[in-house]
């Protein structure tokens, strides 16, 4: 759209990611479910700290990984979170306003740090999460800037920010504001605990035709549907919004536009997959990126597939190659 100042305008938590090798014998121990994400509170995160091997830090959070992402492939993106004015916030703060990511939402001090997530990664490259969300899940109302999602072509939501009450409400009230406005909706799924915990709700947003853009993973759209079927899942809810977008790590992706296109692609090889942190979230950038620029389907899902790749073959979920070098003619 030629009125819009931004391409994608992302809602999530602000996370600083700490990073650290681990075993599958220490997951064993730690009780944790290799892949899997939990919230956790103060205490536990520092537990786990001490537990942990030697570690980086990198900021994260879903949808903040998604703009930055889409800011690398050359779209106009930023990105509305919560951090608290400690070092973990400024350092958030700094790091994503590097990478050309307009980040203007103030910090509040609530007595609580800035959310961190430790994340444990083993030799198969599978990344176990253990967050906990300190002052990012208490994103309110009063902190979006409303003008800000009118000036932005899409507004992209993260499912994770949907599980406690108080941000929430405050992507209730980013949607209404962007569709008053007549801007796109996006929205990732997340994770499966997110659909368990809110699959009524997310049901409530699609079939209200609340949401533009669906993103999903496989497990994730089999999940809230019910079933354990990929096509039927698709089945069910491709013309419930405008645009279906499932990934499928090494078996590709697929997006569908209701009335009945559809596309398919295959995973873009890789030399070695180092941490699948963030893969879903570069996936996310490059086909908005893609749609921001008015390219179809496939090639939407091609860019998707080289950012998820890209992100994959390093630690931490922001992309460290040149993406613009790396999609070639596409963009």
């Amino acid at each position: 759209m030629t009125d819009c100042r931004l391409d994608v305008l992302a809602i999530g938590n602000a996370i600083v990611d700490v990073i650290a090798d681990a075993d599958d014998a220490f997951l064993d121990r730690e009780g944790l479910t290799k892949g899997s994400m939990r919230l956790i509170d103060a205490a536990e995160a520092e537990r786990l700290y001490a537990q942990m091997g030697q570690a980086r830090e990198v900021s994260g959070g879903s949808a903040a990984n998604t703009s930055a992402g889409a800011a690398a492939l050359g779209a106009r993106a930023g990105f509305i979170g919560q951090v608290a004015p400690d070092q973990l916030g400024e350092f958030y703060r700094h790091d994503l306003r590097s990478a050309g990511v307009e980040f203007t939402t103030p910090p509040a001090d609530f007595g609580v740090p800035t959310a961190r997530s430790m994340v444990l990664v083993t030799a198969d490259g599978h990344r176990t999460m253990n967050t906990f969300l300190g002052a990012a899940q208490h994103l309110p109302s009063s902190a979006l800037d409303e003008e800000q999602i009118r000036s932005a072509a899409v507004l992209y939501l993260e499912g994770y920010l949907w599980d406690p009450e108080t941000p929430r409400y405050a992507m209730v009230r980013a949607i209404e504001v962007a569709r008053t406005a007549g801007r796109k909706v996006a929205f990732t799924l997340s994770d499966t605990f997110c659909i368990e915990r809110h699959r009524d709700g997310f049901n409530a947003l699609i079939d209200g035709g609340r949401i533009d853009v669906l993103f999903a993973n496989e497990a994730e759209i089999q999940a809230l549907v019910g079933v354990p079927h990929l096509e039927t899942a698709v089945a069910a809810v491709k013309d419930k919004v405008e645009t279906l977008v499932v990934t499928r790590s090494e078996k590709g992706a697929l997006a569908t536009r209701r009335g009945g296109e559809r596309a398919d692609v295959p995973a873009k090889p890789v030399e070695r997959v180092v941490d699948t942190t963030g893969a879903g979230d570069l996936f996310a950038a490059g086909f908005l990126a893609g749609q921001a620029r008015g390219l179809g389907l496939e090639q939407s899902l091609k860019l998707g597939a080289i950012a998820a790749a890209e992100v994959i073959q390093h630690y931490g979920a922001r992309p460290e190659a040149d993406l613009k070098a790396l999609t070639g003619e596409l963009i």
